[in-house]
């Protein structure tokens, strides 16, 4: 499981004009399954992805289309971590550590 941190690099009113096409690119990955939730941080400097899968290349690849990326007005910082533990909801998403079946 990945938390993609999004930090912005330009004005806010840059990140603004591309927020709708941001939106979509998010939509995109929920369907896909690829992003579980997703949100702005507070103060509103960026926002957090919290995405499943298995290839860090994948997602850093994944990052590289969002349009805040290819608008060039963020960068983002990516976590991988083991979901070893979850509420209820997430079983689905919990995970092994490496080396223990």
């Amino acid at each position: 499981m990945f938390v993609l941190e999004l930090t912005y690099t330009a004005p806010i009113e840059q990140v603004d004009e591309l927020l709708g096409a941001h939106v979509e690119w998010l939509e995109a990955l929920y369907r896909d399954g690829v992003v579980i939730a997703s949100g702005r941080k507070n103060p509103r400097d960026g926002g957090v992805l919290l995405a499943v899968g298995d290839d860090r290349a994948r997602v850093e690849e994944l990052l590289k289309t969002d349009p805040f990326i290819s608008g060039g007005v963020g960068g983002y910082r990516v976590t991988e971590f083991y979901a070893t533990k979850t509420v209820p909801e997430l079983a689905p998403y919990r995970q092994q550590l490496p080396g223990t079946a």
